[in-house]
């Protein structure tokens, strides 16, 4: 939706404990999380007409924004698994 907010901790509220926690603990989901929060920044700038960009180049940044949040919270729910089974 138009200027609609992605951010991991608006659209995942029930994981914020292990975003936090992974943020601090893991360089590499702390890595992709700004790396996600970057492309969801510039689809918001071109959704509100700050940047232009072709419909080509915005379907990318958008396809970039999916696969980051899959892996995230592919990273999100093995931590919790772990943590379950401590």
């Amino acid at each position: 939706m138009y200027g609609e907010h992605h951010d991991l901790r608006h659209d995942l509220p029930e994981h914020a404990d292990a975003i936090h926690e992974l943020k601090i603990a893991d360089q590499h989901f702390a890595r992709l999380f700004e790396e996600y929060h970057l492309v969801d920044r510039e689809i918001r700038r071109v959704e509100q007409q700050i940047e232009a960009r072709g419909d080509t180049a915005m379907e990318d940044l958008k396809k970039q924004r999916i696969l980051l949040k899959d892996e995230l919270l592919a990273m999100i729910r093995i931590h919790e698994s772990s943590e379950l089974a401590e």
